[in-house]
């Protein structure tokens, strides 16, 4: 096999693993194909108290990158969400909190302006309503197809996120399978409360990236949540059918957030 071949193989895993994350999911998660952000959400919030925020976005495509529209409007189409993310004022365990939940079936959840400005504007919600915050993070990055203003949510985001922690507020990341790229060096990782699911892989670059840039073996379990949480970086892995549980005891020991 010559390099040709071999790359175009390496990409076509990359691909697969970028398309099907759960390959490469501990076993104790459920398949990512068979649990969605509006799945989430009703294990989470308590039996209909979720009102989902209805925010009025123009279509971007600053880039005019082909094909970039018509594939947003095939996802929107089969998943029934606008972007890669859906929030809204919700009770758990009878406290209220706004929640917001990133989708990895929309293009990976990579960052957009559409997503970034929803992540701020709920910040700014729940700022002005004295409200805790919750986000479940997953991205496989910033949005490539809206160059250069994808990374600038970076910054937009975390000056809101800082803006709402400076007010007083609660903010909780919770970080799913996978939370990468400029998600992780962003909001995901200025929660006054981290916390991650069994298994999942955050950082910024992958695993592979970093062995050959440093040219270094990485340790067993780098990037993991639990390698993450013996180094100080996470506050506590919990098991998806425990998450509830764990969000609603916080909001408890938090009522002024409330």
């Amino acid at each position: 096999m010559n390099i040709v071949d071999r790359r175009k193989s390496k990409f076509a895993r990359y691909k697969t693993l970028r398309e099907n994350p759960e390959e490469i999911l501990e076993p104790l998660i459920k398949p990512v194909k068979e649990y969605s952000a509006r799945d989430r959400i009703e294990d989470i919030v308590d039996k209909g108290s979720f009102e989902e925020f209805e925010f009025d976005f123009p279509e971007t495509n600053p880039l005019e990158f082909d094909g970039y529209v018509e594939k947003k409007e095939e996802l929107r189409e089969e998943l029934s969400i606008h972007d890669a993310i859906i929030a809204g004022e919700c009770q758990i365990d009878k406290r209220k909190a706004v929640l917001v939940v990133m989708d990895k079936h929309f293009m990976m959840a990579s960052m957009g302006m559409e997503l970034g400005e929803v992540v701020s504007r709920s910040a700014e919600y729940a700022m002005d309503n004295n409200l805790p915050l919750i986000i479940f993070t997953a991205s496989g990055g910033a949005r490539m197809q809206e160059g250069i203003l994808s990374l600038m949510q970076m910054a937009k985001t975390s000056a809101v996120i800082e803006k709402f922690k400076n007010a007083g507020g609660l903010y909780i990341a919770v970080l799913t399978h996978p939370t990468t790229g400029g998600v992780s060096a962003s909001f995901a990782t200025l929660g006054d409360i981290t916390l991650a699911e069994t298994g999942a892989l955050v950082g910024f670059a992958g695993p592979r990236v970093i062995e050959q840039t440093i040219g270094e073996k990485l340790p067993e379990g780098f990037q993991r949540a639990e390698f993450l949480q013996e180094h100080g970086f996470v506050d506590a892995v919990v098991q998806r059918e425990n998450m509830r549980e764990t969000l609603g005891r916080i909001l408890r020991l938090h009522p002024r957030a409330c």
